[in-house]
C-alpha cells in the first residue's frame, strides 16, 4: 500500500490540503481499476520520501471524488498536478517513471 508520507484526499478536503497548502502539492489522480496508476504507485512513494519537507504528495481516487477530477478537466489518468500558492502550477498525463517524475516535480518547485 502507499506510504505514510502520501496523503488521500477527496473533494471535501481539497482546499484545506491542496489549495490552502503552504507546501507546492503534487496531486496524483487515480482510480483502483487502472493498471498504469498501480504501476506509478511506488514512484510516488520513493518521491514522497525523497522531497519530503519540499513537497506534499497527494492521491484522489477519482471513483470516488467527481467534483474536483471535473473541475480541473481530468478526462485520462493517472494525472498529475502540482499546485503551488493555491493555484494549478503543472500538468502530466500518464504514468511516469522515477527520473520523469523527478524531473518535472524539480521543474516545477
Amino acid at each position: 500500500m502507499s506510504s505514510d508520507l502520501i496523503k488521500h484526499i477527496s473533494d471535501a478536503t481539497f482546499e484545506a490540503e491542496v489549495l490552502q497548502s503552504d507546501k507546492p502539492v503534487l496531486v496524483d489522480y487515480w482510480a483502483e481499476w487502472c493498471g498504469p496508476c498501480k504501476a506509478i504507485a511506488p514512484v510516488l512513494d520513493a518521491v514522497a520520501a525523497e522531497f519530503n519537507g519540499q513537497l506534499v504528495v497527494a492521491k484522489m481516487n477519482v471513483d470516488d471524488n467527481r467534483d474536483v477530477p471535473a473541475r480541473f478537466g481530468i478526462r485520462g489518468i493517472p494525472t498529475l498536478m502540482i499546485f503551488k500558492g493555491g493555484d494549478l502550477a503543472a500538468t502530466k498525463v500518464g504514468a511516469l517513471n522515477k527520473a520523469q517524475l523527478t524531473d518535472f516535480i524539480k521543474s516545477n518547485l
